[in-house]
């Protein structure tokens, strides 16, 4: 039980739980740098499992990987005005090539070498339109280029100064997709669809459910003339926003003059899309699912999805169980299965469980020396249940459980998400219903920018989405819930990460 209490319960400290379950894992640690972090090797197995679903969705979908520099001269950011506000305060610089030596020692034994300073500083890449739609012009000359549908999987750097692990870092991994459209309505269509990707992803894959809808403006990506969302509630009631698809509308294109000559024979700009996912869905697994003895991973994503723990005393037991047990293995890796057979002999049977419970290992199975006389195994998941099965059977009843499993950790998130909502709010509950915790709340919204940004003054809470038609209230309000002015939409309320 040692290895279980080193994580915080949740109902002490759930912040400490949360870095503690990460720890525990073995997803990540901090790194020297500060405000970035080491992504371990099983953090990053969910990564890589994350990028290949995702990878796959977005081929399905007609786009194409391809790879931009990091460096970003800073000029390309000033070309769009509403960019450059957006991203003033977060780039990092480089503004000289070299070092030199000082001939001193310790911290100060290297110093900038003066005479190589930069004529341009570049950024560090905060994001990519910029560079990207650069090359979009050059690449783009009639309407027979387009549609032009790009992604890049690559890491990110916003200088922040409050970081947490996977949430929020100085540096961080992502996919960015990046589109070139004749109208605005094909460069719309595909904001939305890549939005659905999301969903689809987050939802069969995460078992995360989400809310999709629209950004207020003052929420919106920067330079975007539409952003829409993903918002996931998570398990200490605040909201983490998922992912996002911003319709660029023609603002890039007009900085940096992409067009394109028309069927017609015209020249006209053409429409854009961004979209992007983070490592930041590693911390909402985590959050959605987790509990005080560790990582609850989704199987679908789980880098280990069976583990087996042969159970032994006597030599002539150990090789009777490590023989039936690599069977198993063996069985279950060619069914497609993701296993691994825990032979270590310096490790009880139980402090294997301990660990392998932590690292979210969704199912478990005992193999002693009685199973092995009754052709059999012992099932435990990791949401609780044990359960012998019979050996001759695993390939079959394995895959089952997995999915049992997933679909199970989905419903219980949603109904944990319904459960914490609240409809039609007025004034006075939406400020109880916040300093009790909170969850989303639903209701009208006038639209004013000095009403959004009074809640969050008063609440710390924000306008999540003006939800999609699937998510809002039967009654669409009519006054706006903290002023009672006319209502123009519906909107979600959440204080959030």
């Amino acid at each position: 039980m040692a290895q279980a209490q080193k994580i915080t319960p949740r109902a002490k400290d759930y912040s400490e739980w949360y870095n503690d379950v990460i720890m525990q894992a073995e997803l990540a640690d901090h790194s020297p740098v500060r405000g970035c972090m080491v992504i371990r090797p099983h953090g990053y197995r969910i990564w890589e499992l994350m990028q290949r679903a995702l990878d796959d969705m977005f081929r399905a979908t007609g786009h194409q990987n391809a790879y931009f520099p990091l460096f970003i001269p800073m000029s390309f950011l000033a070309k769009e005005a509403e960019h450059v506000e957006g991203f003033a305060k977060e780039v990092a610089l480089v503004t000289h090539t070299r070092l030199k030596a000082t001939g001193k020692t310790g911290a100060q034994a290297v110093m900038v070498d003066p005479e190589s300073a930069l004529e341009e500083p570049l950024v560090v890449r905060p994001t990519s339109e910029t560079i990207i739609y650069a090359m979009f012009a050059k690449w783009i000359q009639s309407y027979r280029d387009l549609p032009l549908l790009m992604n890049q999987w690559c890491n990110i750097v916003r200088w922040e100064l409050r970081t947490r692990l996977f949430l929020r870092t100085t540096e961080f991994l992502w996919q960015e997709g990046h589109t070139a459209h004749a109208t605005e309505a094909e460069a719309e269509a595909e904001a939305r669809q890549m939005l659905a990707v999301y969903r689809r992803f987050q939802e069969e894959w995460m078992a995360m459910p989400v809310i999709t809808g629209r950004k207020t403006d003052s929420e919106k990506f920067a330079g975007a003339l539409r952003t829409y969302a993903l918002e996931a509630l998570m398990q200490d009631k605040k909201a983490l926003q998922a992912g996002t698809s911003h319709n660029l509308g023609q603002n890039f294109a007009r900085a940096f003059n992409v067009q394109y000559q028309t069927a017609a024979g015209g020249l006209e700009y053409v429409w854009n899309t961004s979209w992007g996912v983070t490592t930041r869905m590693i911390g909402g697994l985590v959050m959605t699912h987790s509990d005080d003895n560790g990582l609850v991973a989704p199987p679908k994503l789980a880098p280990v999805q069976v583990v087996i723990v042969p159970i032994w005393k006597s030599e002539e037991e150990r090789g009777q169980v490590l023989g039936v047990g690599g069977k198993v293995k063996d069985d279950l890796a060619k069914a497609g299965i993701r296993v691994a057979l825990d032979a270590r002999d310096n490790l009880k049977p139980g402090a294997k469980y301990f660990e392998w419970e932590a690292k979210g290992v969704p199912v478990r199975l005992e193999i002693g020396p009685r199973d092995v006389a009754a052709g059999q195994v012992m099932t435990a998941r990791r949401g609780g249940g044990k359960a012998p099965a019979k050996l001759d059977g695993l390939t079959t009843s394995i895959p089952g459980a997995l999915d049992e499993i997933q679909a199970t950790l989905f419903q219980a998130a949603k109904d944990r998400r319904e459960a914490h909502s609240i409809r039609g709010a007025t004034k006075a509950r939406f400020l109880e219903f916040m300093k009790g915790g909170g969850g989303f709340a639903y209701g009208g919204f006038c639209g004013s920018p000095s009403c959004e940004a009074e809640i969050k003054q008063e609440t710390a809470a924000t306008v999540r989405v003006l939800p999609d038609p699937e998510f809002r209230s039967a009654e669409a309000p009519r006054t706006c819930m903290w002023c009672n002015k006319p209502s123009i939409a519906e909107a979600v309320w959440a204080q959030a990460y």
